[in-house]
């Protein structure tokens, strides 16, 4: 297949009257579509997108509140070959002023709340309000020609998706990835998790990111899977259906991050614990999973987790196996076709096995480059290679650890320090929830080392503990100048902690 549109149109007419999606609002399942019912919306929509005048290769930003009318329009899209942008509704004006100069869409589907603040950006932007919050049955469509749609000439490096990296430092850049991309990156999640056509995916993550639009929506819909689609995430509505052993909505595989693993650990909490031996997967990617926290889910939910790793450039890259050893604190192996280097970040040279460096990755699911920054994807590729700025090495068994990002290392009195190998020693303490460290502007020391800790509740003064911990284990210049107890740390939409909101706390 040289498409997502052409995949998308071949899954359709092989499982038709099949439920492909659930979707769900508080009060429970809103409403149900096959995968038939999936091609024919998706064709009512890709009409009314013509009719706004989108062409091939148009980007069009879809600025919407998770819903079923996302998941069409964004199959509408790829079949008339336009270029989604999926944007986070929940962004203040000052971001999406940055993002919708920076993407320059030809349309923005947007809910009816954002409208006003969209003119104040742009006037000229042209506009289509869609209410999500009506069910998706009740919507009309207004002229579709039922003769169907003309098929669009797609090549496999045709441009299918722009995905805005986080932004956790410095503005977010516009990751260009083609339909060989996101073909290869679905075949390579259906092939390691083995997703197939009898599981049903607990779907509790966000669209606009790659990890739930990409690998926990459209692969399990490529696989024929069954998608039970919550409108948001809330702990206790995703613990009811996981406890579900039989029915329409009893769920195989589920697909979070860290932070959520926690907030259903906590529901738990205290109660007696569900069998969850109907499910067969759960994994976790988008952020760091200490390895205290990978027993805990193991304790709670009976498996141990599939830890993994992407990113918004690349797909995803390494998963821990599905069968086979899983190593807490590692993100596995890599996948079928990707080629890496771990290599030293000033020489540009190999380093030896349990050594770091930076990790260099070559695959077809990678992109090429960003959106219009040339000299960004020059500085990001080197002969071929995507330097990730991840820090990492590899164990004999050939399992892969990440230590920290490049640009998050602290150089203190002429030294460099990791900040996970600091935060790795204050969470031996059982008190300690989470903890963050950051490196501030010093000027004795050019940056002094500071972390932010979440206690548990009712643990008391434990800054002597912390104080003591670190001597015992750390150099005195890596152990922290500052402490501040914090009720939680700073995060984006996906449980990544924001080291420049972090440092506001100091």
């Amino acid at each position: 297949m040289t498409s997502m549109a052409a995949c998308f149109k071949e899954c359709c007419k092989k499982y038709n009257s099949k439920t492909a999606i659930s979707f769900l609002r508080e009060s429970g399942v809103e409403t149900r579509m096959s995968f038939l019912d999936l091609d024919k919306n998706s064709d009512k929509m890709a009409d009314l997108l013509l009719q706004q005048g989108v062409e091939k290769s148009n980007n069009v930003v879809l600025l919407l509140d998770k819903s079923l009318l996302f998941v069409v329009a964004y199959f509408a899209l790829q079949k008339i070959g336009a270029i989604t942008v999926p944007l986070n509704p929940g962004f203040k004006k000052s971001e999406l002023t940055y993002l919708l100069n920076d993407a320059a869409p030809s349309l923005i589907l947007v809910n009816p709340d954002k409208s006003e603040m969209i003119k104040q950006i742009d006037s000229s932007l042209l506009c289509m309000e869609i209410d999500t919050t009506i069910p998706f049955q009740e919507m009309a469509w207004p002229n579709y020609s039922a003769g169907g749609l003309e098929k669009v000439d797609l090549s496999p490096d045709d441009p299918a998706l722009i995905i805005y990296t986080s932004g956790t430092t410095g503005d977010p850049k516009g990751a260009v990835l083609t339909q060989r991309n996101l073909i290869n990156d679905v075949e390579n999640i259906i092939n390691i998790w083995e997703i197939s056509d009898a599981d049903t995916i607990c779907h509790i993550l966000p669209l606009f990111h790659v990890h739930g639009l990409c690998f926990a929506l459209h692969t399990p819909l490529m696989a024929g899977a069954h998608v039970v689609l919550f409108d948001r995430f809330i702990a206790e509505k995703a613990i009811d259906i996981l406890r579900e052993r039989d029915g329409d909505l009893a769920c195989s595989v589920f697909m979070g991050v860290p932070a959520m693993y926690s907030k259903l650990i906590d529901t738990l909490s205290g109660k007696p614990h569900p069998d969850f031996d109907h499910m067969r997967l759960w994994t976790s990617g988008s952020a760091p999973l200490p390895a205290k926290d990978f027993h805990k889910i193991k304790h709670t939910f009976g498996k141990e987790v599939v830890e993994r790793e992407g990113m918004s450039e690349t797909g995803m890259n390494f998963s821990n196996p599905l069968r086979g050893d899983k190593k807490p604190g590692s993100i596995g192996l890599p996948l079928p076709g990707l080629e890496v280097r771990i290599v030293d970040p000033d020489s540009f040279m190999d380093v030896e096995p349990g050594q770091v460096g930076e990790f260099w990755l070559k695959s077809d699911s990678i992109s090429s480059r960003y959106w219009k920054k040339p000299e960004e994807t020059d500085k990001t590729f080197e002969q071929g290679w995507f330097k990730t700025g991840d820090l990492g090495k590899k164990d004999d068994s050939g399992y892969y650890y990440l230590t920290d990002r490049l640009k998050n290392i602290i150089i203190t009195g002429g030294e460099n320090v990791s900040p996970n190998e600091v935060e790795a020693v204050i969470s031996k303490l059982d008190e300690v929830v989470e903890v963050s460290v950051a490196g501030l502007l010093d000027e004795k020391w050019g940056e002094k080392i500071v972390a932010a800790v979440v206690k548990s509740p009712n643990s008391g003064d434990i800054s002597a503990a912390i104080k003591v911990i670190c001597k015992e284990h750390l150099h005195d210049w890596k152990c922290p100048k500052k402490v501040v107890f914090v009720e939680k740390l700073p995060r984006n939409s996906m449980g990544k902690i924001l080291k420049e909101e972090l440092k506001k706390l100091f």
